[in-house]
Protein backbone atom coordinates (compact mmCIF):
# COMPACT_ATOMS: atom_id res chain seq x y z
CA UNK A 1 0.00 0.00 0.00
CA UNK A 2 2.76 2.44 0.95
CA UNK A 3 4.45 2.51 -2.47
CA UNK A 4 1.11 2.92 -4.25
CA UNK A 5 0.52 6.28 -2.56
CA UNK A 6 1.81 9.47 -4.11
CA UNK A 7 4.10 11.26 -1.63
CA UNK A 8 2.22 14.54 -1.36
CA UNK A 9 1.29 16.57 1.68
CA UNK A 10 -2.37 16.29 0.74
CA UNK A 11 -2.16 12.48 0.81
CA UNK A 12 -0.21 12.65 4.07
CA UNK A 13 -2.97 14.70 5.70
CA UNK A 14 -5.61 12.30 4.34
CA UNK A 15 -3.74 9.28 5.76
CA UNK A 16 -3.28 10.99 9.12
CA UNK A 17 -7.05 11.60 9.21
CA UNK A 18 -7.68 7.93 8.39
CA UNK A 19 -5.26 6.84 11.11
CA UNK A 20 -7.05 9.04 13.64
CA UNK A 21 -10.47 7.73 12.56
CA UNK A 22 -9.31 4.10 12.51
CA UNK A 23 -7.67 4.42 15.93
CA UNK A 24 -10.87 5.80 17.45
CA UNK A 25 -12.88 3.11 15.67
CA UNK A 26 -10.51 0.44 17.00
CA UNK A 27 -10.93 1.74 20.55
CA UNK A 28 -14.73 1.80 20.19
CA UNK A 29 -14.81 -1.74 18.81
CA UNK A 30 -12.56 -2.99 21.62
CA UNK A 31 -14.95 -1.54 24.18
CA UNK A 32 -17.89 -3.08 22.34
CA UNK A 33 -16.14 -6.47 22.19
CA UNK A 34 -15.36 -6.40 25.91
CA UNK A 35 -18.93 -5.36 26.74
CA UNK A 36 -20.35 -8.11 24.54
CA UNK A 37 -18.12 -10.69 26.22
CA UNK A 38 -19.35 -9.58 29.66
CA UNK A 39 -22.97 -9.78 28.51
CA UNK A 40 -22.28 -13.16 26.92
CA UNK A 41 -20.82 -14.51 30.17
CA UNK A 42 -23.96 -13.43 32.02
CA UNK A 43 -26.15 -15.17 29.44
CA UNK A 44 -23.89 -18.23 29.58
CA UNK A 45 -24.38 -18.48 33.34
CA UNK A 46 -28.12 -18.18 32.79
CA UNK A 47 -27.99 -20.79 30.02
CA UNK A 48 -26.23 -23.25 32.30
CA UNK A 49 -28.96 -22.82 34.93
CA UNK A 50 -31.67 -23.16 32.27
CA UNK A 51 -30.09 -26.34 30.89
CA UNK A 52 -29.91 -27.81 34.36
CA UNK A 53 -33.56 -26.92 35.04
CA UNK A 54 -34.51 -28.33 31.63
CA UNK A 55 -32.78 -31.63 32.37
CA UNK A 56 -34.56 -31.84 35.73
CA UNK A 57 -37.92 -30.99 34.14
CA UNK A 58 -37.41 -33.60 31.42
CA UNK A 59 -36.46 -36.26 33.95
CA UNK A 60 -39.48 -35.40 36.09
CA UNK A 61 -41.82 -35.43 33.09
CA UNK A 62 -40.54 -38.80 31.90
CA UNK A 63 -40.90 -40.29 35.34
CA UNK A 64 -44.48 -39.06 35.68
CA UNK A 65 -45.57 -40.16 32.21
CA UNK A 66 -44.03 -43.59 32.68
CA UNK A 67 -45.81 -43.94 36.01
CA UNK A 68 -49.14 -42.89 34.44
CA UNK A 69 -48.70 -45.33 31.55
CA UNK A 70 -47.77 -48.15 33.90
CA UNK A 71 -50.67 -47.58 36.28
CA UNK A 72 -53.43 -46.19 34.01
CA UNK A 73 -52.40 -47.53 30.61
CA UNK A 74 -51.49 -45.89 27.32
CA UNK A 75 -55.13 -45.56 26.26
CA UNK A 76 -56.01 -43.39 29.25
CA UNK A 77 -52.87 -41.26 28.82
CA UNK A 78 -53.44 -40.75 25.10
CA UNK A 79 -57.10 -39.99 25.67
CA UNK A 80 -56.24 -37.30 28.21
CA UNK A 81 -53.69 -35.80 25.82
CA UNK A 82 -56.15 -35.80 22.91
CA UNK A 83 -58.74 -33.98 25.00
CA UNK A 84 -56.67 -30.78 25.07
CA UNK A 85 -58.61 -27.93 23.44
CA UNK A 86 -56.53 -24.83 24.13
CA UNK A 87 -53.03 -25.21 22.81
CA UNK A 88 -50.09 -23.15 24.10
CA UNK A 89 -49.42 -19.87 22.32
CA UNK A 90 -46.06 -18.24 21.75
CA UNK A 91 -45.33 -14.62 20.89
CA UNK A 92 -41.90 -13.18 20.14
CA UNK A 93 -40.48 -9.71 20.58
CA UNK A 94 -37.00 -8.32 20.13
CA UNK A 95 -34.69 -6.61 22.55
CA UNK A 96 -31.37 -4.91 21.99
CA UNK A 97 -28.23 -5.87 23.91
CA UNK A 98 -25.34 -3.60 22.92
CA UNK A 99 -26.51 -3.42 19.34
CA UNK A 100 -27.39 -7.12 19.10
CA UNK A 101 -31.05 -7.90 18.48
CA UNK A 102 -32.07 -10.99 20.45
CA UNK A 103 -35.52 -12.54 20.83
CA UNK A 104 -37.83 -12.39 23.81
CA UNK A 105 -40.23 -15.33 23.79
CA UNK A 106 -43.44 -15.12 25.78
CA UNK A 107 -45.79 -18.05 26.23
CA UNK A 108 -49.37 -18.29 27.32
CA UNK A 109 -51.84 -21.09 27.96
CA UNK A 110 -49.01 -23.45 28.86
CA UNK A 111 -49.89 -24.19 32.45
CA UNK A 112 -53.54 -25.04 32.94
CA UNK A 113 -55.90 -25.87 35.74
CA UNK A 114 -57.70 -29.23 35.83
CA UNK A 115 -60.84 -27.91 34.14
CA UNK A 116 -58.78 -26.26 31.35
CA UNK A 117 -57.06 -29.46 30.24
CA UNK A 118 -60.13 -30.81 28.50
CA UNK A 119 -60.35 -34.24 30.02
CA UNK A 120 -62.84 -35.02 32.73
CA UNK A 121 -61.80 -35.40 36.33
CA UNK A 122 -63.81 -38.59 36.54
CA UNK A 123 -62.05 -41.39 34.75
CA UNK A 124 -58.55 -40.02 35.16
CA UNK A 125 -56.16 -40.38 38.03
CA UNK A 126 -53.88 -38.02 39.92
CA UNK A 127 -50.97 -39.65 38.07
CA UNK A 128 -52.26 -38.28 34.75
CA UNK A 129 -52.71 -34.87 36.38
CA UNK A 130 -49.13 -35.00 37.64
CA UNK A 131 -47.82 -36.05 34.21
CA UNK A 132 -49.74 -33.20 32.53
CA UNK A 133 -48.39 -30.71 35.04
CA UNK A 134 -44.84 -32.04 34.61
CA UNK A 135 -45.04 -31.67 30.81
CA UNK A 136 -46.43 -28.16 31.13
CA UNK A 137 -43.42 -27.28 33.27
CA UNK A 138 -41.13 -28.98 30.73
CA UNK A 139 -42.63 -26.95 27.88
CA UNK A 140 -42.05 -23.71 29.76
CA UNK A 141 -38.43 -24.71 30.32
CA UNK A 142 -38.05 -25.56 26.61
CA UNK A 143 -39.37 -22.11 25.63
CA UNK A 144 -37.03 -20.39 28.10
CA UNK A 145 -34.10 -22.49 26.88
CA UNK A 146 -34.89 -21.55 23.25
CA UNK A 147 -34.85 -17.85 24.15
CA UNK A 148 -31.58 -18.05 26.09
CA UNK A 149 -29.79 -20.33 23.61
CA UNK A 150 -30.80 -18.12 20.66
CA UNK A 151 -29.61 -15.00 22.48
CA UNK A 152 -26.34 -16.71 23.35
CA UNK A 153 -25.80 -17.79 19.72
CA UNK A 154 -26.47 -14.28 18.38
CA UNK A 155 -24.18 -12.72 21.00
CA UNK A 156 -21.41 -15.17 20.14
CA UNK A 157 -21.75 -14.39 16.42
CA UNK A 158 -21.55 -10.66 17.12
CA UNK A 159 -18.50 -11.16 19.34
CA UNK A 160 -16.72 -13.07 16.57
CA UNK A 161 -17.65 -10.39 14.00
CA UNK A 162 -16.42 -7.61 16.30
CA UNK A 163 -13.19 -9.49 17.05
CA UNK A 164 -12.51 -9.88 13.32
CA UNK A 165 -13.05 -6.15 12.79
CA UNK A 166 -10.77 -5.30 15.71
CA UNK A 167 -8.06 -7.61 14.37
CA UNK A 168 -8.45 -6.24 10.84
CA UNK A 169 -7.89 -2.71 12.12
CA UNK A 170 -5.10 -3.65 14.53
CA UNK A 171 -3.09 -6.03 12.38
CA UNK A 172 -3.86 -4.94 8.81
CA UNK A 173 -5.32 -1.50 8.20
CA UNK A 174 -3.50 0.51 10.88
CA UNK A 175 -0.05 -1.00 10.11
CA UNK A 176 -0.60 -0.30 6.40
CA UNK A 177 -1.63 3.27 7.12
CA UNK A 178 1.39 3.83 9.37
CA UNK A 179 3.67 2.38 6.68
CA UNK A 180 2.14 4.72 4.12
CA UNK A 181 2.53 7.64 6.49
CA UNK A 182 6.17 6.80 7.11
CA UNK A 183 6.81 6.33 3.37
CA UNK A 184 5.32 9.73 2.49
CA UNK A 185 7.16 11.47 5.32
CA UNK A 186 10.47 9.98 4.17
CA UNK A 187 9.81 10.96 0.54
CA UNK A 188 8.83 14.48 1.55
CA UNK A 189 11.98 14.79 3.66
CA UNK A 190 14.06 13.59 0.71
CA UNK A 191 12.35 16.08 -1.57
CA UNK A 192 12.94 18.83 0.99
CA UNK A 193 16.65 17.94 1.25
CA UNK A 194 16.94 17.84 -2.54
CA UNK A 195 15.23 21.23 -2.78
CA UNK A 196 17.56 22.70 -0.16
CA UNK A 197 20.57 21.24 -1.97
CA UNK A 198 19.30 22.61 -5.30
CA UNK A 199 18.72 26.05 -3.80
CA UNK A 200 22.21 26.02 -2.32
CA UNK A 201 23.67 25.13 -5.72
CA UNK A 202 21.68 27.89 -7.39
CA UNK A 203 22.80 30.34 -4.71
CA UNK A 204 26.42 29.26 -5.04
CA UNK A 205 26.24 29.53 -8.82
CA UNK A 206 24.66 32.96 -8.58
CA UNK A 207 27.30 34.11 -6.11
CA UNK A 208 30.02 32.77 -8.40
CA UNK A 209 28.51 34.59 -11.36
CA UNK A 210 28.23 37.78 -9.34
CA UNK A 211 31.84 37.40 -8.22
CA UNK A 212 32.94 36.83 -11.80
CA UNK A 213 31.00 39.87 -12.98
CA UNK A 214 32.58 41.90 -10.21
CA UNK A 215 36.05 40.79 -11.33
CA UNK A 216 35.27 41.73 -14.93
CA UNK A 217 34.06 45.12 -13.83
CA UNK A 218 37.18 45.58 -11.73
CA UNK A 219 39.41 44.63 -14.70
CA UNK A 220 37.59 47.03 -16.98
CA UNK A 221 37.85 49.77 -14.39
CA UNK A 222 41.59 49.16 -14.01
CA UNK A 223 42.09 49.24 -17.77
CA UNK A 224 40.14 52.48 -18.01
CA UNK A 225 42.20 54.04 -15.27
CA UNK A 226 45.43 52.91 -16.98
CA UNK A 227 44.41 54.36 -20.33
CA UNK A 228 43.40 57.61 -18.70
CA UNK A 229 46.72 57.84 -16.88
CA UNK A 230 48.68 57.28 -20.14
CA UNK A 231 46.81 60.11 -21.81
Amino acid sequence: MAKDVKPTRKNLMAIEDRIDLSTRGHSTLEKKRDGLIMEFMDILDQAQDVRSDLDDAYTDAQRNINMARAMDGDVAVRGAAAALKEHPEITTRSKNIMGVVVPEIESSKVKKSLDQRGYGVVGTSARIDEAAEAYEELLEQVILAAEVETAMKKMLEEIETTKRRVNALEFKLLPELHDAQEFIEQKLEEQEREEIFRMKKIKAKKEAEEAEEALVEDDEEVKYETVTADD
